[in-house]
């Protein structure tokens, strides 16, 4: 997209994140050989009004936070940049709106080829299903593997056997009529790009954190958890933990089961990483050290479990909001520049409302 070359004024992205519990949005601004700068951030809880269906507030919890945005946080970014426009909007959405899924496809021929886009394009298209009243939001290239060896920039390569892995999400269709409705009365931008949280949050933690090739994430950050299983820097397995972190021993024991189902099929990595909201990360990482988890390992050494901070990502980032750092919003700025400047990442899913 033409936007992603402006070198003078960089790009200004609006980055939205929709989670269970509540919804968030950052003014962030990048310039090619500079650090992104968050310039205002606001996040909104999501509050159920009677027997509401939980959608419902939801979209109400977005459409206050658009409201805050557009008052309060385009007049600072405005200030900081001499500028209120905004080039894209990118959307984070976890579930319960959307429905992740992990598929590899893979190409084989006699004599070699040159891996293109194209193939991977056609690839998609062929393979795509999408039942009815759900609408793709996120199809990712997350791993590919070329003649066995995993391949961070693979076009124009030759091969033998290509193996693509693809995680895609679905979304309810009204649910993202409504969210697109919504961000389109936020500002003049036509380009929205979608993703969903567990692949935008394990790419971004890819670059946080590049020589942990083999780890769990425990993505903590809503009101329920997810596992994702990485190996070889390839995300295999995205999981959901269906007790609330509030509940502490409910949600120890159902991370226990759902970490030894895993086990079954995949030598567990012995790091783990556990993102969380900064007030729950300390008594998260304590439940889970209590946890005896070791036996899982089948050894008396427990994992390294390290709880992801803002801290730790703000060695890739400047804020100058006033706000905490928001951990969500800041892997969001992270995986947005790398997406932006070096395109190593891919989102193949684009919607133009």
């Amino acid at each position: 997209m033409s936007f992603f070359h402006r070198k003078k004024r960089g790009v200004a992205m609006l980055l939205i994140d929709i989670g269970a519990d509540s919804v968030a949005g950052a003014y962030t601004q990048y310039i090619d050989g500079e650090q992104p700068v968050v310039h205002y951030t606001k996040r909104t809880p999501i509050e159920i009004r009677g027997k509401e269906p939980h959608a419902d507030a939801m979209l109400r919890a977005l459409k206050a936070l658009g409201d805050t945005l557009i008052h309060k946080g385009a007049h600072t970014f405005l200030r900081a940049t001499g500028s209120a426009a905004i080039d894209t909007i990118l959307v984070s959405i976890d579930a319960p709106w959307q429905t992740t899924s992990i598929r590899t496809e893979n190409l084989e021929q006699d004599e070699p080829f040159v891996f293109t886009k194209g193939m991977v394009s056609a690839v998609l298209k062929k393979t795509r299903t999408t039942p009815e009243k759900q609408l793709l939001a996120d199809e990712s290239i997350i791993g590919t593997i070329l003649n066995g060896y995993e391949t961070h920039a693979p076009y124009g390569k030759h091969a033998r056997r290509a193996s693509i892995i693809i995680l895609t999400s679905l979304i309810d269709e009204e649910v993202a009529r409504e969210i697109h409705t919504l961000l389109r009365g936020l500002c003049h931008t036509k380009e929205t790009l979608s993703i969903a949280g567990s692949s935008l949050r394990y790419q971004a933690l890819r670059i946080a954190f590049p020589h942990e090739r083999d780890a769990l994430i425990l993505d903590a950050t809503g009101p329920l958890t997810s596992i994702a299983l990485v190996r070889r820097d390839l995300l295999v397995d995205v999981i959901e933990v269906p007790t609330k972190v509030s509940d502490a021993m409910g949600w120890l024991k159902e991370t226990a089961t759902a970490l030894a189902a895993l086990a079954k099929r995949f030598p567990l990595p012995r790091t783990i990483f556990l993102l969380a909201r900064e007030p729950d990360a300390a008594p998260l990482k304590d439940t889970l050290d209590k946890g005896d988890l070791g036996s899982l390992w089948l050894s008396d050494n427990p994992p390294k479990i390290v709880a992801v901070l803002g801290s730790h990502i703000m060695s890739f980032i400047r804020q100058t909001a006033s706000t905490p750092p928001d951990l969500s919003l800041l892997l969001m700025a992270l995986y947005a520049e790398k997406r932006i400047f070096r395109e190593e990442v891919v989102v193949d899913k684009s919607t133009s409302e």
